[in-house]
This record gives structure tokens, sequence and C-alpha cells, in this order.
């Protein structure tokens, strides 16, 4: 468990801040902010005062990572990429995940590393961290500004022949009937939203297309809604092309996985972060090592094509 409680104890009384720091080694700004965050316990009730005093016993909840020795596809001296198998989290849920790709990054590059952008759970493909404050700070400047180009795969409903390029605006909206509580929808309201679309190959006996997904800005879940929206959903998209009991269903994990074959076509989301292009220092071109078309044929629901 990456999240772990452990007690302390101090005779003389200090700044609980300053206890972290020397203890522990964190840096004061961020020592104040897990304390803010409710992460140390006096008497079991956790103290919020970024500014407040310990003295005697005391308990603190901290990350602690975990390995199940997860290996990178390239790394430098200021960054590393992962190829992330689906169903793997980016980051903890909450204290009781077991294990997410965070995890293995702190525990392999240390404490400063980081995640510098995100995918889906269920997307596989190259995940870009950092291993230090610094290139955080650079690369997530580059995601902003757009000097990223990200390509994805993805297997879609239906034939595609020509290249799309979407331009439909997407805003973010609540849900508290479920347990995930954001879905995506075009609307006039929503944010500038650019994807280009190229089909790579159709599968007639699949009745499905092969795409590379090029989004030209950064919104959450854009490929998939912008797919949907054209009316060529991702194989296995559990979520955008699925009506509004299934959706529930399957956020609230009450849909079983033969139910979600038969709605939506695969046992996982086909969708697949498959290279990044950027200059940091020189310029890098890097390709998944996955073998994307051979894995997402063995998850398609066959019954549906025969």
């Amino acid at each position: 468990m990456p999240f772990i409680k452990k007690e302390f104890y101090v005779p003389v009384k200090q700044k609980a801040f300053l206890f972290l720091i020397r203890e522990l080694h964190y840096r004061q700004k961020e020592a104040q902010r897990l304390i803010a965050k409710g992460r140390l316990l006096v008497n079991g009730v956790p103290m919020t005062n970024a500014s407040g005093f310990v003295e005697g016993a005391f308990e603190f909840i901290f990350f602690e990572p975990v390995t199940r020795c997860l290996k990178p596809l390239i790394q430098t001296d200021d960054f590393v990429l992962f190829d992330k198998p689906s169903g793997l989290l980016i980051h903890p849920q909450s204290r009781h995940t077991p294990y997410s790709l965070l995890d293995e990054i702190r525990y392999q590059f240390g404490r400063d590393a980081n995640i510098t952008h995100r995918i889906d759970q269920e997307t596989s493909g190259l995940v870009l961290a950092s291993k230090n404050k610094e290139s955080e700070r650079d690369i997530k400047i580059l995601f902003q500004e757009r000097r990223i180009q990200k390509y994805y795969l993805a297997f879609v409903h239906g034939r595609i022949d020509n290249i799309l390029h979407v331009n439909a605006p997407l805003l973010r909206k609540k849900d508290n009937r479920a347990s995930v509580r954001t879905i995506v929808t075009v609307d006039e309201k929503g944010k500038t939203s650019q994807t280009t679309i190229t089909p790579l190959r159709y599968f007639p006996e699949h009745h499905m297309t092969l795409i590379e997904a090029k989004p030209l800005t950064g919104r959450q879940h854009q490929i998939r809604v912008h797919l949907f929206h054209v009316k060529h959903p991702i194989v296995g998209d559990p979520i955008y092309g699925q009506n509004d009991s299934d959706v529930l269903q399957f956020l609230d994990k009450t849909l079983s996985k033969e139910e979600r074959m038969k709605k939506s076509g695969a046992s996982r989301l086909l969708l697949h972060a498959n290279k990044l292009k950027f200059t940091y220092g020189c310029k890098y071109i890097i390709t998944s090592s996955h073998d994307f078309i051979i894995e997402a044929l063995h998850n398609i629901d066959q019954s549906r094509f025969t």
C-alpha cells in the first residue's frame, strides 16, 4: 500500500513542518501543503494549520511508493518515458489505491520525479515523466504551449476513408449520479478543441477502422468525444456511444465484462498513445514498443462479427 501511516514522537514542542523537513527531508512548501491537506494527525484529528505545532506523539500519512518492476522505455538525465499498459492508473485515486504509475516513477527515480501529463486508465501507451523539479516545470510548459506533438492509434466503429479535421468545442459537465463525476460533451459553451483523424486501415471482417488521431488541443477525453461526435466511437469505449443506463453501470462498476463486450465491442478502450515528438535539448521522436494492433484484436468481441 503506497500510503502508510506512521507514528512519531517529539519530546519538545516545535513547528510541525520543521519536523517534516528535518526528519523526512521534505521541502518547506511541500511539508506545509501536506499538513494543510490533513496528513498529520494529533490524537487522531488532522492538523490543518500549516504552521501548527506538535509535541509528544502524532501520526503522519505519507506516500511510500511500491514497484512492480515496470521498466521505462527510455530515460535521460531529465526525463523518463514509460509504455503504460491498459488498466494501470496514472495517479492513485485515493489513499487506498494499491499501485499506480506514480508509484513506479517515484520508486525508481525519487520523490522529485513526477508525471507531466495524463492519459486515461484504459488508454495504453507513452507517458512522459520528469526526474526533477526543473525538468517538470520545463516539460509541463512544453505541453501547455503545444510544443509536444502527440499521436494516438485507435480502432473505431465503421469505415473512415478520408482524413477528418474535427473542430468541435468541448465542455466538461459534472454528473453526481456516478462514481466518476465528469462527462465531456460537444457544446458551444465549451473550449475550442481540434483533432485530426487519419484512417490507416479498414478491417471489413470487423467493420472497424484503425485510425491515427493527432490532438491539436489538450482537452480531457478529446479524442474519444470527437470520434463519437463524427459517429465513429472508439471500439470498447464504455461511455461515449453508450446509453445512460450502461454508462452509469460502468462508472459504478456494476456492468459485467460480458455486457461491456457486447455493448461496446471490446473488453478495454482501444486507444493507444503511440508517438511523441518534441525538442528538449535535442529533437526526439519516440514511438511505443507495444504491438497495439495485435493486442486490440485479442480484446474485441468476436461474436459481433461472426
